[in-house]
């Protein structure tokens, strides 16, 4: 039996101009190189700027996984691990610049997935955003389902846990929510237009080989950070 912690975060949420992003990095990369948690995964580290400040934080993070694009990390992903990676592979969404990041630890594979964000606030079959995030979440559960080990997947997923498109991708996948559908809104309220309703949208799913141990939130009380919350969670994985 193996143990892993392992966590998400959106990273940048917040509009660039005015974001302080050297501080705000500042902050996230310390308190995850402060942490107990084995391999990280952020979303939204758009330039290789974004990336040095993490870097910079984050020693003990001694593997970085991410694909190079012109500006930055293709996707704005990275996945960040104290424990030795054995593969990186990156899935680009088709027609989109979103993609998906698989990591290869020697206890499985980590991924880090970020599908394109719906500005509507509407996941209704009727919504224009529909019918590419559906395609993009079928190609997600391709990708896990084709991998030969246990699997963590997570991300900002940009769905909300009560939408047909979860639920169809979830049972597609055969995977399972880490906190058991127990999470609160991961969008924070504070950032949404008037009327608009805060949504549980980030995830850590796992795999049948994979049993949760807890699962916790993080960055609650640091809405200056980002417009999301983190979430962290701790798991045993069968040999």
């Amino acid at each position: 039996m193996h143990r892993l912690s392992v966590a998400t975060f959106n990273t940048r949420g917040i509009p660039v101009v005015g974001s302080q992003l050297r501080a705000r990095y500042g902050v996230i990369g310390r308190e995850f190189e402060a942490s107990d948690v084995d391999v990280v995964n952020v979303q939204e580290v758009l330039t290789y700027y974004h990336l040095r400040q993490l870097v910079r934080w984050m020693p003990s993070y001694r593997w970085i996984s991410y694909r190079r694009s012109l500006v930055g990390p293709a996707g704005g992903l990275v996945t960040f691990s104290r424990r030795p990676v054995e593969a990186t592979d990156y899935v680009r969404f088709p027609s989109m610049f979103k993609g998906t990041l698989v990591t290869r630890l020697p206890v499985g594979y980590v991924v880090n997935t970020h599908p394109t964000a719906n500005v509507d606030g509407d996941w209704s079959e009727s919504n224009r955003f529909y019918g590419t995030h559906r395609e993009q979440l079928a190609v997600l559960a391709d990708i896990v389902d084709a991998l030969p080990g246990p699997a963590i997947v997570c991300g900002d997923f940009n769905v909300p846990r009560d939408s047909d498109l979860f639920r169809t991708f979830i049972a597609k996948a055969f995977l399972v929510d880490a906190f058991a559908g127990a999470c609160p809104p991961t969008f924070r309220a504070e950032y949404l237009p008037p009327g608009r309703t805060s949504q549980c949208i980030d995830f850590v799913l796992v795999t049948g080989a994979i049993n949760v141990e807890s699962a916790d939130l993080l960055f609650t009380d640091r809405p200056d950070l980002s417009d999301h919350l983190g979430l962290s969670v701790r798991l045993s994985i069968s040999a």
